[in-house]
């Protein structure tokens, strides 16, 4: 089992999307996290909307600020942003380098999102879950 910890700057958008698909496929063979080092206030509605159509439910997700206990936690790193996202030490640090959702429309969100599925299944496949819980082979 690793724990796998996906930030960006505001913890409202990427890193929301990562952080929910990880977990919807992989239940409990691995844990996940979520922060960001300036926490917005809320995930953006937008992404809220394109995680629900995929049946992830992000409506109580509450942005957590990147701390040293989060980065002690994680055996694995995702940062999901570009150049302005923090780089924090860890086991392993993976930079995905996605556009910020934050504004844009429904169907470009979707774009990042689909993105983010694929590199999530990536992800999952060299941790040793290959295979997602049933119901969940999107």
């Amino acid at each position: 089992m690793s724990n796998v910890l996906f930030v960006c700057v505001a913890n409202s958008g990427r890193s929301v999307m990562a952080e929910r698909i990880f977990r919807a496929r992989v239940g409990e063979w691995h844990a996940s996290a979520s922060a960001g080092s300036a926490p917005g206030a809320a995930a953006h509605p937008v992404v809220v909307e394109a995680l629900a159509e995929l049946g992830i439910d992000a409506r109580d997700h509450v942005p957590r600020l990147l701390d040293d206990a989060s980065i002690a936690w994680a055996d694995v790193v995702v940062a999901t942003c570009d150049d302005a996202c923090p780089v924090v030490p860890g086991k392993r640090y993976v930079n995905w380098r996605l556009p910020d959702p934050k504004g844009l429309p429904l169907e470009d969100v979707r774009t990042i999102r689909d993105a983010i599925a694929r590199r999530v299944a990536e992800l999952i496949a060299e941790l040793g879950a290959a295979q997602p819980p049933a119901g969940l082979t999107s």
